[in-house]
């Protein structure tokens, strides 16, 4: 599925339409350039919970873990990860071993130590706009 989101507000929009929709055990892995609405998509979903509290992007902490609604949210960002073997080290497999919705921002960083996805989107800049594509 495809689709275009004329601004951040659409993009959280979007985030919220997930709930309800993503099992209680789910990895989805977010791709995109930096500023292109990854951190917003997830803020959106946790909005849609009833989540009230900041949403920043977990870029220096790795994980920001969340509890809302019965359901627990993990969301990572390997954009400053060094070395993939440091997902090891701080016992990442816990994360994903346990009912929880985890999205992770820079997948490809963690390559070998991330379980498969259950659900991928990109999101890509196109002009003002951004261009969601969403891959079961």
């Amino acid at each position: 599925m495809k689709r275009l989101l004329r601004d951040a507000d659409q993009t959280e929009q979007f985030g919220a339409g997930l709930c309800g929709r993503l099992p209680t055990k789910c990895v989805v892995f977010l791709y995109g350039d930096l500023g292109a609405g990854k951190t917003t998509l997830v803020r959106g979903y946790l909005r849609g919970l009833g989540y009230l509290g900041s949403v920043k992007s977990p870029t220096y902490t790795l994980v920001e873990s969340y509890a809302v609604d019965h359901k627990v949210i993990h969301h990572f960002d390997l954009y400053r990860l060094n070395d993939p073997a440091e997902l090891e080290w701080m016992g990442v497999g816990d994360y994903f071993d346990h009912d929880a919705i985890c999205f992770v921002e820079w997948p490809d960083n963690g390559l070998g130590f991330l379980p498969k996805p259950d659900c991928v989107i990109t999101l890509s800049h196109a002009g003002e706009n951004r261009l969601l594509e969403v891959n079961p």
